[in-house]
């Protein structure tokens, strides 16, 4: 099934009888009455925000996330297939994008941490919030609408709508306050399994009946198509469906494209101030490719850390296929742990980033300093 008819299956499927969005009293939204937000108070124009097909709660977060073993997790999730992966205070857990790709949203306690696991496939966005704010803890849902084709989220505390891309307020009573990404790498179960044989995975018991392994937006990720239901700014340094991987710093932000980053493997370079290495390597499936997860292409996963150890800078590169530092030797793997040489049983500081469509990235950070070697 190609992205245009699969979509199109999904927004039908989702769509009420009679939804249509309207004026009404200032708000282009045909449900705003069903809500508590107040719709006054704003931080973009609502007119950007557009109905993306589902009802609130069309796509129903995961409230009560159950997990299994990583023995267990064998039994049904393959090695290439993509998890995000989140380590909190030494507590790892792993969740499948074959589940996120069906909910959206996780609301879970990590580490003791209460995080909000978010993925929205138009964007391949996958990010992760602390879901503390204003003094309160909030458990995030889908409001059914976009912006710039992104997820936009709300609490149920508040009902204020949030840009996942952002991680920001921008309807509502809690407008202007920002949630802080957590580190949280999207990674092949494989690796995740051997690096963390201890972790915890999210499991398919979630209380809805999903078609788990399937994709429903086969076909979506293809370069040369174009974003569904986007109509924000136009960025032609890359094409819009173009993989990067985006890091923030500072003032700065910059954008790795995957094409590149397959022939480096290695890059060493700062953000802002901040020494970085980005580490791509093959051995990852995507999740928007084919109907069946587990059988799509291998697009490779990526690693960004910082590249600095006991106040030692570090550089990296590639030797006989396995990570090492120039410095002293050693060998990395891609969660960035040292597995052998002087500094093994160091951990590099993982860095925020996220995997994302070029289009979805560039429209919220036009900023962007797009790498080139």
């Amino acid at each position: 099934m190609r992205a245009g008819v699969g979509l199109a299956v999904l927004v039908l499927f989702f769509t009420p009888v009679g939804f249509a969005a309207h004026e009404g009293d200032g708000v282009p939204f045909a449900d705003a009455a069903s809500w508590r937000t107040d719709f006054r108070r704003h931080s973009v124009p609502l007119r950007e925000i557009r109905e993306g097909g589902p009802p609130r709660d069309g796509i129903p977060a995961v409230d009560r996330p159950r997990f299994d073993t990583v023995r267990q997790a064998r039994g049904w999730l393959r090695d290439l297939e993509p998890v995000v992966a989140v380590e909190v205070r030494g507590e790892a857990r792993a969740y499948p994008v074959q589940i996120l790709i069906w909910h959206e949203i996780v609301n879970d306690v990590v580490g003791g941490e209460p995080l909000a696991v978010t993925f929205c496939p138009l964007c391949n966005a996958a990010i992760a919030f602390p879901r503390q704010a204003a003094g309160r803890v909030l458990d995030f849902g889908t409001t059914g609408k976009l912006r710039y084709s992104d997820l936009v989220m709300y609490d149920r505390q508040t009902e204020s709508w949030w840009q996942q891309m952002t991680g920001e307020a921008i309807v509502g009573e809690l407008v202007g306050t920002r949630l802080q990404p957590v580190p949280a790498q999207m990674a092949a179960w494989g690796e995740f399994a051997r690096t963390y044989p201890q972790g915890r995975v999210l499991n398919r018991d979630t209380g809805f009946r999903r078609a788990y392994g399937r994709n429903p937006y086969a076909g979506y990720d293809d370069a040369r198509s174009s974003p569904f239901l986007y109509d924000g700014p136009r960025d032609g340094r890359l094409r819009p469906m173009e993989r990067v991987v985006a890091v923030a710093g500072g003032r700065e932000a910059v954008a790795y494209p995957f094409e590149v980053l397959k022939v480096a493997r290695v890059v060493n370079d700062r953000v802002g101030t901040r020494p970085i290495v980005v580490v791509w390597a093959p051995g990852m499936a995507s999740a928007l490719d084919r109907e069946e997860i587990a059988g799509s292409r291998d697009v490779g996963a990526v690693g960004v850390f910082e590249r600095v150890v006991d106040g030692r800078l570090l550089t990296f590169r590639l030797r006989e296929g396995r990570l090492e530092d120039r410095q002293t030797g050693s060998t990395w793997d891609s969660f960035g742990r040292a597995v052998r040489g002087p500094l093994r049983g160091r951990q590099l500081k993982p860095v925020v980033h996220g995997t994302y469509f070029w289009f979805a990235w560039a429209a919220f950070r036009p900023d962007t300093r797009v790498y080139r070697p």
